[in-house]
């Protein structure tokens, strides 16, 4: 296992390019198993959980070709079908998140696939019931292995219908209209996630030869078509990324360009931030934090704290929440914030709270941020990254604090962020990876 030694107190300053982005990448990397032709995609973040699905496409005979950095081409025209029933194939999928969006795909293109319970971030429960109920609708049929937790599911003659998703979730959204594209007749989805991840594999599809209407909103028309062919792809930057460093910027910054964000794409997490009082300019597609000596949390209009919550695209995505969370933590005032659909993501504040934060864990749902206002500084500690976005929190955290700080399990980190201590340390940030 390895950890992160990080010496707190340094200011970075610089400019830093986001990868691409880490859910949209698993999204469309799995679209192409629904061709046999070549599909290319750019832009593809060099993460672990990004690897690893590829890795696991390889072993069910797709095709992968690197033809540079972050640009691949996978052609999905020999599978091994049988080794998706395999013990290897379903152990590798219970310790991937991303493996799930093999499902729809499958189901779509050859009528049956089987999958393990998937593995991910230790954030509360994460059910898979949209993905099945969708399929349900489209007349698959599913059983779950009594032996093992291995889901198979059966459908070869897929027809389109209506429904209504029982909550808007991404990678259930994901997989239903992987599943519909090549189904008989039109489906439609209501309180479908409408999220740029979803909207870019839509493009994706549709640029395939698939008939989607309605990208970018909640209701989703697809009208089922016979076959796909190949496409070419680039992933959007990681808004969950451009987010982190707004957050770096503004409490160790000493002036961070985060260049290339596509703002049109970032919603509302450059506001979510001004609620904090940090400052972001806007430069083209580019943005601009400058350095944060003193930021004053708003309140509403009728003078009350300030609550930042999560909630389905357009709102504010759950990923960020850990971060702003850390960046309240030196505000001038009083901020809540709610986490709604995760019940263990706000654990992690018990590590804040030792480094000397001031923050009330009132359930698993909500905590009480009392700013510093710079006044007292977090003092630097040992600790364990729970989960991808809790562990880039807690880096924040490390940086501004003062003395040297050590956080293991970084391998949660690698996760979602490519070669973070190395793109930090050219802004000026002092992090060395160690084994433990």
């Amino acid at each position: 296992m390895e950890s992160f030694i990080i010496e707190g107190g340094h200011r970075l300053k610089g400019t830093i390019v986001p990868q691409g982005a880490k859910n949209e990448a698993l999204q469309v990397i799995c679209a192409s198993i629904l061709t046999s032709e070549k599909v290319r995609i750019k832009n593809i973040p060099n993460i672990l959980d990004v690897n690893n699905l590829i890795k696991l496409l390889k072993e069910i005979g797709v095709k992968v070709t690197h033809n540079g950095v972050g640009d691949y081409t996978f052609v999905a025209d020999e599978l091994n079908l049988g080794y998706l029933d395999s013990e290897e194939f379903v152990r590798k999928c219970a310790s991937l998140r991303g493996s799930v969006l093999m499902i729809g795909p499958l189901l779509g293109r050859f009528g049956m696939a089987t999958i393990a319970k998937p593995g991910g971030d230790k954030i509360g429960r994460r059910r898979l019931d949209t993905h099945f109920l969708g399929f349900q609708n489209l007349g698959a049929r599913f059983e779950k292995a009594a032996d093992r937790d291995v889901y198979r599911i059966q459908g070869k003659n897929l027809r389109g219908s209506y429904m209504l998703l029982d909550e808007a979730s991404v990678t259930g959204t994901a997989n239903v209209i992987m599943a519909a594209v090549l189904a008989e007749g039109t489906t439609t989805i209501y309180n479908a996630a409408c999220e740029p991840y979803i909207q870019q594999l839509c493009h994706l599809l549709n640029a395939m030869g698939a008939n989607i209407s309605g990208i970018a909103s909640n209701l989703l028309t697809i009208v089922g078509v016979s076959k796909l062919h190949g496409a070419t792809h680039t992933v959007l930057p990681d808004m969950i990324e451009v987010g982190s460093f707004i957050g770096m910027a503004a409490m160790v910054g000493d002036g961070v360009t985060i260049k290339n964000v596509s703002v049109a794409n970032l919603g509302i997490i450059p506001e979510a931030f001004r609620r904090l009082g940090i400052q972001i300019n806007v430069e083209g597609d580019d943005l601009f934090v400058p350095r944060q000596d003193h930021y004053v949390a708003n309140s509403f209009i009728d003078g009350t704290i300030m609550t930042l919550a999560d909630a389905p695209w357009p709102g504010l995505t759950p990923d960020l929440l850990s971060v702003l969370l850390v960046v309240a933590t030196q505000a001038c005032g009083t901020v809540l914030i709610h986490q709604k659909m995760f019940e263990s993501r706000l654990f992690f504040v018990d590590k804040l709270i030792d480094m000397g934060a001031q923050i009330i864990l009132c359930d698993p749902h909500r905590a009480v941020v009392v700013g510093h206002d710079r006044k007292i500084k977090l003092r630097a500690g040992r600790m364990t990254s729970p989960d991808i976005r809790a562990g880039i929190a807690l880096l924040i955290a490390a940086l501004s604090a003062e003395g040297t700080s050590r956080i293991a399990n970084i391998a949660q980190i690698d996760r979602g962020y490519e070669n973070i201590e190395a793109r930090l340390n050219l802004l000026g940030a002092k992090i060395t990876r160690v084994n433990d």
